[in-house]
């Protein structure tokens, strides 16, 4: 109801559209979404759940990362060539494309714990195939079954933990899947300064191992648990997750309303994503998630130590390990305003910011590889800095927004009843977007490294375009709310 200072179209316009907020709307303090009910939750068994669940992304981050170091080391050590190396590194979104195929029907049907319990498997065998690989079949079979485990986890955690997270944690507990993936990807970049090829593939089954035991301890999403009238391990796992003195009736109710409200809808087939009704939240979560890729970031983070040599940065690994560890630092803070500034700001002042500073990373090389007899040495260390600088902008500003919130969304604007293959499709679109930039990083980057980041710096601004344009806004909402402004 709009206040009464409100004129009675406005408010009949926001009722129509509850998603559609200003922009610009002052940033309001999150206590303010909170009820007095919801402050008596006791949030620990959610934190150590989300905790738990993104050990998978972090395994998936060091996978991602793992290329960047040892390039060199496994193209001397097996006699590949640059080609057959990133084919190797390329891998790993194939696998995926696989699992997130997979993904969907696994959740629906095993639970998420239990398709994480799945996608923990070929993880650590791949892990294993590789570390112990003296030819091209192993390590190339190791690196599709860690990415096969990784296709899986992109769906599952970000729905696993928008599912058991009260709505005022939502967009910050979603941002962990983010964050766990880039300290994935430091804790590689780390790792290669100090251990071999075969070393390092070792230890990025810790994250997995200790995922499976944890596994064993975590309360099942309460959310599949009505959606399969498991009503006494709904409760239990509410409890759980709210803290035993909390009346968890009110949630449990709304929840079993929305899955009787689907009963009356026949079983979710793939064609059902085609329906006028979902043509909005479909197209925003697969948009994104198309976008997230051709901004050419999985090209950025597994050849980045190529990218610092071919800027003319001499300790080309440890700017990789900057890179990684400003990812982090700005997915934290990322995480922090979530819930504050919204999903729409964070990804259009993302993607503006991806925009300029790979058009500045672009001038960089122009001015590197074309004038290059001109230069003096003056002008030689500004455009190192210029190199540096710039892309260190772009992982922070992807890190802000870009990064995290199509999988926030993902798990969000997707109704329960198709939420299992609208997610599965969106993961696949990622994914399949990741292979042909990875696959082909390489080959334009070498074609023209200062076309290669003004291509994604059109496709950036277009991002921002697409979001001001068709991404609603979620903040502050359940999911049975949001389902329900979609109908």
């Amino acid at each position: 109801m709009a206040p009464p200072s409100q004129s009675t179209h406005s408010g009949n316009a926001e009722h129509k559209n509850p998603l559609k907020k200003p922009l610009l709307k002052k940033i309001q303090a999150r206590s303010r979404h909170i009820t007095r009910e919801e402050s008596k939750i006791k949030e620990t068994w959610v934190y150590i759940s989300t905790c738990i669940a993104v050990m998978g992304p972090t395994s998936l981050g060091f996978q991602m990362g793992y290329t960047s170091p040892v390039q060199q080391q496994i193209i001397q050590s097996l006699n590949l060539s640059v080609s057959e190396f990133s084919f190797f590194g390329s891998l790993v979104t194939v696998g995926a494309m696989l699992g997130a195929v997979l993904s969907g029907k696994l959740g629906d049907a095993l639970g998420r714990k239990g398709a994480l319990l799945v996608a923990c498997l070929p993880s650590i065998v791949g892990s294993a195939l590789i570390t112990f690989a003296e030819g091209k079949l192993p390590l190339y079979s190791g690196r599709f079954l860690t990415g096969l485990g990784g296709g899986i986890v992109s769906f599952v955690v970000p729905v696993y933990i928008a599912e058991i997270a009260p709505r005022h944690l939502r967009g910050t507990l979603g941002a962990m899947q983010q964050l766990a993936v880039t300290i994935g990807i430091m804790l590689a970049y780390l790792g290669g300064l100090f251990l071999n090829w075969r070393y390092l593939s070792a230890a990025g089954t810790f994250p997995i191992i200790i995922c499976l035991i944890g596994l064993t301890f975590i309360p099942e999403s309460p959310r599949w648990l009505a959606k399969n009238e498991k009503s006494e391990e709904l409760e239990a796992s509410l409890k759980k997750l709210r803290g035993m003195e909390y009346d968890v009736s009110n949630e449990m109710r709304e929840m079993q309303q929305t899955v009787e409200a689907a009963k009356s809808e026949p079983q979710a087939q793939f064609t059902d994503l085609f329906k006028r009704r979902l043509a909005r939240p479909l197209f925003a979560g697969i948009g994104l998630q198309f976008l997230q890729q051709f901004s050419g970031v999985n090209g950025v983070m597994l050849y980045s130590s190529a990218i610092f040599s071919s800027a003319g940065i001499s300790s080309a690994n440890v700017a990789s390990l900057a890179l990684g560890s400003l990812q982090v630092v700005m997915t934290v803070a990322s995480a922090g305003l979530m819930d504050k500034a919204g999903r729409r700001l964070l990804l259009m002042v993302s993607a503006s910011g991806m925009a300029l500073s790979c058009f500045l990373v672009g001038f960089s090389f122009y001015l590197r590889n074309v004038q290059e007899q001109y230069l003096s040495s003056g002008m030689n260390i500004f455009i190192d800095i210029l190199a540096l600088a710039s892309l260190l902008v772009y992982i922070a500003s992807f890190s802000l927004g870009l990064g995290p919130i199509p999988w926030i969304l993902m798990a969000e604007i997707f109704p329960a009843q198709v939420k299992g293959v609208a997610g599965s499709l969106a993961t696949l679109i990622n994914w399949s977007s990741a292979w042909v930039i990875t696959l082909t990083f390489n080959i334009i980057f070498q074609w023209s490294s200062a076309g290669a980041f003004w291509i994604f710096a059109v496709e950036c601004v277009f991002a921002v375009i697409f979001v001001a344009l068709f991404v609603p806004e979620t903040r502050g909402r359940t999911l049975e709310q949001i389902e329900a402004s979609f109908k």
